[in-house]
């Protein structure tokens, strides 16, 4: 059977596009009797319309509900059945549907992930709908996890990126049948799906799984972009969150580099010396020499053409003064000196390393080749990523350092009891930019 698609090999990886734009990238790994497999859809909450806000992560949910041959538990007794457990998470780029099954079951797998993906029933919505508006509200009740959503207004602004990605219960109401089954059709074509699969896996009887599932279509579809086109506006903001809490959950961040950037490997180190691991500047600063938080780290997010860069911190009320005053001091001092010798190579072996190991999951395998083809990202192999790291120089970290973490330049979010208290706090951080402060 020919399946009239276009192939090459990337090391260890095959890639392949079939006739109706669907693209299948798979890594066959010697040794193991498993096969993680799954389906990535260009979809997420930055890609939304204003009146869809959510859209992407309710169809994510509907898609469970049952297909043209499934019903909703009986996905359930499959996988069950399998020994498998199948999820499915929503970014703000990107929608994906996954499982881990025995090479036995992987042909089985395939089918009903493929009808749930292109052929959903759309049953039950405003039962799902509710089971939303529940995960909306645990969230709006949990303020660790509120506070990142309030970070990414303040660093953003009004662009798509700043959208909390689980949605808003006003625009998930407004979402009917119609609209949503409309939405299915355009963003799940297969030109805007990517299906991947590591570990015990024939690249070309998988072809010929997605080849079945999809009819031999030889017209590609129309694909979504990946990215909006308006570049955020990254004005410092300052925003604060009226909360009844033990702790204030407080978040600092700003501008980072795309996903495309090639200091992205220099980002990576950069945020383990900062605050990613237990002998970071800020964990011993704030956790260890002082005693200020339980939970202090700091991150980096990238995006297609945009990212930021922050950090974290949940403090009791007595200690945010001193907390806040203490990010401030290293801050400034990690602006001065991002790096000594003996911190870059500790942070470049600790990336390497845990990069190692996390390919020897076929889990993190096939996520990394999903997205990775989803993005369309370069796969590098192991060793092209250890010497990307190895080529981080102390010049590359003090140069983000000084581009992105100056304190003066960073966005604040903070959940809390008292404004007044945060806004004290956090004058060493810059204080409150006239205007730019608001509250619930």
């Amino acid at each position: 059977m020919s399946l009239a698609a276009d192939s090459m090999g990337i090391g260890e990886h095959r890639l392949s596009t079939l006739p109706s734009g669907v693209r299948v990238v798979s890594e066959r790994v010697p040794g193991v009797r498993s096969v993680a497999l799954g389906f990535w859809m260009a979809t997420g909450s930055a890609l939304e319309p204003d009146e869809q806000a959510g859209a992407s992560h309710l169809l994510e949910h509907m898609i469970f509900r049952g297909t043209e041959s499934y019903r909703s538990q009986e996905i359930d007794e499959i996988f069950d059945g399998m020994g498998a457990v199948i999820n499915a998470g929503t970014d703000r780029e990107s929608t994906s549907l996954f499982t881990r099954v025995l090479d036995r079951h992987l042909e089985r797998a395939f089918e009903v992930m493929s009808e749930m993906v292109w052929s959903p029933r759309f049953e039950e919505l405003e039962a799902e709908r509710e089971v939303v508006l529940e995960e909306i509200a645990m969230y709006e009740d949990d303020p660790q996890e509120k506070v990142f959503d309030l970070l990414g207004q303040v660093v953003f602004g009004e662009h798509p990126l700043g959208r909390a990605v689980i949605g808003h219960a006003e625009t998930v109401r407004a979402i009917d049948l119609d609209k949503l089954r409309a939405f299915h059709r355009e963003r799940y074509p297969p030109g805007n799906v990517v299906i991947a699969a590591a570990g015990q896996v024939d690249h070309d009887a998988l072809l010929a799984m997605v080849n079945s599932a999809i009819g031999g279509s030889s017209t590609p579809s129309q694909t979504s972009p990946l990215c909006t086109p308006v570049p955020p506006d990254f004005e410092r903001r300052v925003r604060f969150f009226g909360k009844e809490t033990e702790q204030y959950h407080f978040c600092l961040g700003g501008r980072g580099i795309g996903r495309e950037d090639e200091r992205r490997f220099a980002l990576r180190v950069l945020d383990n010396i900062l605050g990613g691991t237990s002998s970071s500047r800020l964990f011993q600063a704030i956790r260890e020499r002082r005693g200020l938080a339980y939970s202090v780290f700091s991150f980096s997010n990238l995006h297609a053409h945009a990212g930021e860069v922050g950090l974290y911190v949940g403090t009791r009320p007595e200690n945010l003064n001193q907390a806040l005053s203490t990010i401030a001091d290293e801050l400034e001092r990690f602006v001065e000196e991002p790096a000594t010798v003996q911190e870059l190579e500790r942070s470049r072996e600790n990336v390497k390393g845990r990069m190692a190991l996390s390919l020897e999951s076929t889990s993190s395998r096939m996520s990394r080749l999903g997205s990775s083809v989803l993005s369309q990202m370069p796969i590098l192999s192991l060793d092209e990523l250890i010497q990307r790291i190895d080529s981080v120089q102390l010049d590359d970290i003090r140069e983000l350092a000084g581009e992105f973490f100056r304190p003066e330049q960073l966005s604040a979010a903070c959940i809390g009891t008292e404004r007044d208290l945060f806004l004290t706090a956090l004058q060493p951080l810059g204080g409150t930019p006239a205007e730019k402060q608001s509250e619930r």
